[in-house]
Parts: C-alpha cells; sequence; structure tokens
C-alpha cells in the first residue's frame, strides 16, 4: 500500500514537507517498503488518508535511503516502523505511557486507533500544546523495551 502515499527518499523532500505543511499534522512514517509491519502501517494510513485529509498529511520516508540519514540518526529511528508528528514546523509528541513520547513505534491495530490518535494531536497542536496524552487504551499501544547503551 506504500504506493498509495508520498515516499520521501531525499532530506530536501523531508524538509519541504514540513516546512510546508501549516495547519495541518504531517505524519512521518519511518521505515521499509517491505517490511511486514510496516506494510500493515501502511494498509491503515492509506485507507484513513482521505479521512483525515482535512487536518492531516501522511507521508512515508525510506529508512534506507542515505540522503535521509540525518533525520534517523535525529529522531533515533532504531525500530521500525516510526511515527513521527509534526504541526506547523514543530515536533509534536505524546505521552502514551512508553519510555519514547516523540514518536510511536509499532502498527496501529486499527484504523480508529490512527483517526483518534491524529485528532488528539490536532486539538492539542490547536491549543499550543506540543505534547499531547494518548486517547487510545494501554492494551492498544505496541510495547517495546528500550535498550540503552554505554549507560
Amino acid at each position: 500500500m506504500s504506493y498509495l502515499l508520498p515516499t520521501l527518499t531525499r532530506k530536501k523532500e523531508v524538509d519541504t514537507i514540513i516546512r510546508d505543511t501549516i495547519d495541518k499534522v504531517l505524519v512521518v512514517r519511518f521505515g521499509r517498503a517491505d517490511d511486514a509491519v510496516c506494510l500493515q502501517l501502511d494498509d491503515i494510513l492509506a485507507k484513513t488518508t482521505r479521512e483525515v485529509s482535512k487536518f492531516a498529511t501522511v507521508a512515508l520516508v525510506d529508512v534506507d535511503s542515505e540522503d535521509v540519514q540525518v533525520y534517523v540518526k535525529y529522531f533515533d529511528i532504531t525500530l521500525i516502523p516510526s511515527t513521527i508528528f509534526f504541526f506547523n514546523a514543530h515536533h509534536m509528541k505524546m505521552d502514551s505511557g512508553t519510555a519514547d513520547h516523540t514518536k510511536w513505534v509499532g502498527a496501529f491495530h486499527e484504523k480508529q486507533d490512527f483517526i483518534d490518535v491524529v485528532e488528539a494531536i490536532f486539538r492539542g497542536a490547536m491549543k499550543g500544546k506540543l505534547i499531547v496524552n494518548c486517547p487510545l487504551p494501554p492494551e492498544r499501544i505496541p510495547k517495546y523495551q528500550l535498550l540503552y547503551k554505554d549507560v
């Protein structure tokens, strides 16, 4: 389903979409087009793009592209898929009960989960917040273990 969504492979493309998306949530999925979990997430993103089009834009970033490695390192994309949210070029964070508030790691369970998260981020951003609470119940949030090197 990744062919239905814009795929960014160059740093300049990522810079441009972050800078030019105004008054909408920008949903950027970092991952690979051939990964099974990425394909599951891409399917949900493609099916909901029209429903969230009034308040969100969705784009995909290929983590294997050499030109976007600066973003992969900056956002610490170690697990894929990782979804990052922006609003008016500001990085939006979400407290989902996990150790990392900067991104959503893994796929959403269903379309409505994605819509709820994007809507919560949009409503919070319109109120001037840079971090919002996750509207999903804890059992619907993917769990993962963070491993820290040299700590």
